[in-house]
């Protein structure tokens, strides 16, 4: 996830704009408008949102953020994200990264001066969060943050250092806030070779806010053939967030959703507190259902892939503001004793997709990080 930005150094060859730098950006629908009104911008990041046509005061707001090579149109038309905002009445805010800030449209969840309160990047989303609620009327109680890779660090970002802003947050290959403060964590942190002590995560998030709680429900998704971000990412974000809120490491329930297993930890209430997906075959991306393409939610394509399990209808319904899908699986509790792992592993319903080969700038990426023994 991280690239060169002019404000670090990383060790990758330079990638430049030009005929031979970016692969040009494939043909999709925008249905993302500028938002005017953003009184502080320190991050100089762009502002595009979505609020369907006759939008109810007091709706919910979906802080969505994109991947690295995306952009907030190429991320809602792959995600549909924007369609289910028309299905349910919630509105949705796309900050999205500029060439000048990184040359790979990754957002700097690894560079210290954007992942403080009030400082860079979280303070430029946190502005625009803001601006959403003074232009659009959204209840503040009901605002959440969603994203892929450097979106889903930048998420825990947001989580982390303005948790009396989000009520809950979805992180889709992600990791945990604070795992890393520069390019060599950042690899580590990707890699799986960062701590995991779940006192010292969640030390992390206490450190980034005057906050004290209650803290924001957390729901995690992992593809376990992810060779870009490790799974052991999604259990130290469970860790952490499970610490926070001071529940055990073990999940209260177990099911399966499609075949792929999802664990629970529960409030006193029986409340899902976190809930944490992995999605068996699956590489670096957001889980779509093809089954649901009748319906017009979401589009496979690079980083969005059909693994029969659609993650933007699964993680609205985690925020409440969708109606659960058909289907639903039944929960059980989980056994106290034993590792995740130790468990068997559930039978799947449907063949797990083999990984999208990566092309363009992407397959550069990847190529260096290989060469330099940094992934798999």
């Amino acid at each position: 996830m991280p690239v060169v930005t002019p404000r670090l150094r990383l060790p990758l060859p330079r990638l430049r704009k030009g005929r031979s730098g970016f692969a040009p950006r494939a043909a999709t629908r925008d249905r993302l408008s500028e938002l005017e009104g953003v009184r502080d911008n320190p991050g100089n990041l762009r502002t595009r949102c979505y609020v369907p046509e006759g939008l109810e005061p007091g709706a919910p707001l979906v802080v969505v953020l994109h991947g690295c090579t995306q952009d907030a149109a190429v991320y809602d038309h792959g995600s549909g994200w924007s369609t289910l905002a028309d299905r349910h009445g919630f509105a949705l805010l796309f900050p999205e990264q500029q060439r000048a800030n990184n040359p790979m449209l990754c957002f700097n969840w690894f560079s210290v001066g954007d992942t403080q309160r009030g400082m860079g990047e979280a303070a430029s989303i946190r502005s625009m969060v803001e601006a959403m609620k003074t232009a659009h009327g959204v209840d503040p109680q009901r605002i959440f943050v969603t994203g892929l890779s450097a979106g889903g660090a930048m998420a825990s970002v947001m989580l982390a250092t303005y948790p009396d802003v989000f009520a809950g947050g979805a992180i889709l290959a992600g990791v945990a806030y604070g795992c890393a403060a520069d390019v060599a964590g950042a690899f580590d942190c990707m890699g799986g070779r960062a701590k995991s002590d779940a006192a010292a995560l969640a030390a992390q998030v206490r450190r980034a806010s005057p906050h004290k709680g209650p803290w924001p429900r957390v729901q995690v998704w992992q593809g376990s053939a992810d060779r870009t971000v490790v799974p052991t990412n999604a259990d130290a974000i469970v860790l952490q967030w499970a610490a926070l809120h001071g529940l055990a490491p073990q999940p209260d329930r177990v099911d399966e959703v499609e075949g792929h297993p999802r664990r629970a930890w529960l409030g006193s209430k029986g409340e899902a507190l976190i809930e944490q997906y992995t999605v068996a075959g699956m590489g670096h991306g957001v889980p779509l259902d093809g089954a649901d393409g009748a319906e017009g939610l979401g589009a496979a394509g690079a980083h969005m892939l059909d693994v029969g399990v659609s993650s933007t209808q699964r993680i609205a319904e985690f925020f409440g503001i969708a109606g659960a899908a058909a289907g639903a699986a039944s929960p059980r509790k989980a056994p106290r004793s034993g590792p995740a792992s130790a468990r068997p592993a559930p039978e799947r319903k449907r063949a797990a997709p083999q990984p999208a080969q990566p092309s363009g700038v992407q397959k550069v990426i990847e190529d260096a990080l290989r060469k330099a023994g940094l992934m798999r």
